[in-house]
């Protein structure tokens, strides 16, 4: 089964050649490695580049234990790079080598080389090492499968395809597995022995059972409000644990660091600014998220959300929580304030959208609530609602578009309509 990941590999050959480093980041086991080692280096094969250029390296690998030490794998390169023709350097994994910044900005120097490299925690480009690279390294952001991919890679029916892809998510392996128990063994082991074992370890967690729960209570309130003093006060009321909101606020940035979760932020529509007291958090990949929960907890209003927010992530944009303020007079004229929730702000440079996700409108009731915050934002950027039913998109009166979720994931243009 093939995964063209066309949107990553144009990334990387638009890059090509940029006298930068080319870091590949992303959740384990979403296809960095084959983007790099498969699709990518046979781009370059295809483009007239030879074996003799190309040096490849899985970090993760044992038998490249050797070249984890920083500098064993330089003298490897010096000796491997070395002459006039132009170099491919391809480092899958790169984390389990020290000093890899090092080694990095030391390529930079050398003649005619192209350096790519893949990791699986963020924390390897954060602001101190960002820093370090010194505007060097340029970042392409991997994620899981989005439905389109999903379904041109799915064997079965449309309506197969979606209810497979909200259950068991977007994990490139998961479509290689027939059964759903197979499905939902993998997904459990991936968040018990890789992603939850190698935060725990990174990290050197102690409080491991809160740390888990913590994850639950994540994934169980995907699209809630929230934050770290709200989640302390929920082990204290429903856990009868005690857990400092600083604690917590450290455990979602180890979430994040590990691109686990996502935080959506609260925007001011009309005030344009952002709202520091309370965010959202979505996960990366629905099926872990299920898989946390033991696939007991099927919502299909906040998972058609979280799929959502992630095709709006892997489509470019910012992703906020639209906030808006309306004023009216009660019957002693009295100024009343009301906030209603745009669910999503998606921004791309000039580009801006607003969006409802509304599992079912099927009341001329249910359309007035869901177009209510949507009618009273009073600037000309599109608005869009988002609903679960395979319906013809459809423009209101006030330029409303109305669209089935299936049809705005496979379609890129969809938003433009």
């Amino acid at each position: 089964m093939i995964f063209p990941r066309e949107r990553y590999l144009q990334q990387l050959i638009r890059k090509e050649g940029n006298g930068l480093i080319k870091v590949i980041t992303g959740i384990r086991r979403c296809g960095k490695s084959y983007l790099l080692f498969n699709l990518f280096r046979q781009h370059l094969l295809d483009n007239g580049i030879t074996d003799k250029q190309l040096v490849q390296i899985a970090l993760d690998d044992r038998r490249n234990l050797e070249l984890r030490d920083p500098d064993r794998m330089l003298a490897f390169l010096e000796k491997r790079i070395s002459g006039d023709e132009h170099h491919y350097v391809l480092l899958d994994e790169i984390q389990y080598m020290p000093e890899f910044v090092d080694i990095l900005n030391t390529l930079l120097h050398f003649p005619n080389t192209d350096v790519y490299v893949t990791g699986s925690n963020s924390k390897f480009l954060s602001s101190d090492i960002l820093t370090e690279f010194r505007g060097r390294g340029d970042e392409i952001q991997i994620h899981p499968l989005s439905f389109k991919e999903f379904s041109e890679a799915y064997a079965g029916r449309p309506d197969e395809a979606w209810e497979d892809y909200t259950e068991f998510g977007g994990l490139p392996y998961t479509l290689f597995l027939t059964e759903p128990d197979e499905k939902e063994r993998y997904l459990q082991s991936l968040c018990r022995e890789v992603y939850l074992t190698d935060l725990i370890e990174r990290h050197h967690i102690r409080n491991t059972a809160e740390f888990n729960e913590l994850m639950d209570i994540l994934a169980s309130s995907i699209g809630s409000l929230t934050n770290p003093l709200k989640l302390s006060n929920t082990f204290k009321t429903l856990k009868n644990k005690r857990i400092s909101d600083t604690t917590i606020f450290r455990y979602i940035g180890y979430l994040t660091d590990a691109f686990l979760i996502h935080r959506a932020n609260r925007f001011d529509i009309k005030g344009k600014k952002y709202i520091n007291s309370l965010s959202k958090y979505y996960y990366e990949d629905i099926g872990l998220r299920n898989a946390r929960l033991g696939f007991r907890q099927y919502e299909p209003t906040h998972i058609m959300e979280n799929i959502l927010f992630n095709e709006l992530r892997i489509r470019g944009f910012q992703v906020d929580v639209g906030i808006l303020d309306k004023y009216s007079k009660d019957e002693n004229q009295k100024t009343i304030k009301s906030t209603y929730e745009v669910d999503f702000v998606a921004t791309k440079g000039s580009q801006k959208y607003y969006i409802q996700s509304a599992y079912r409108m099927d009341s001329p009731e249910k359309e007035a609530q869901e177009k209510f915050s949507l009618r009273n934002i009073q600037d000309s950027f599109k608005k869009i609602v988002v609903v679960r039913d395979n319906i013809r998109p459809r423009r209101d009166e006030s330029g409303i578009l109305t669209i089935g979720i299936r049809q705005f994931l496979m379609d890129e243009n969809a938003m433009d309509l």
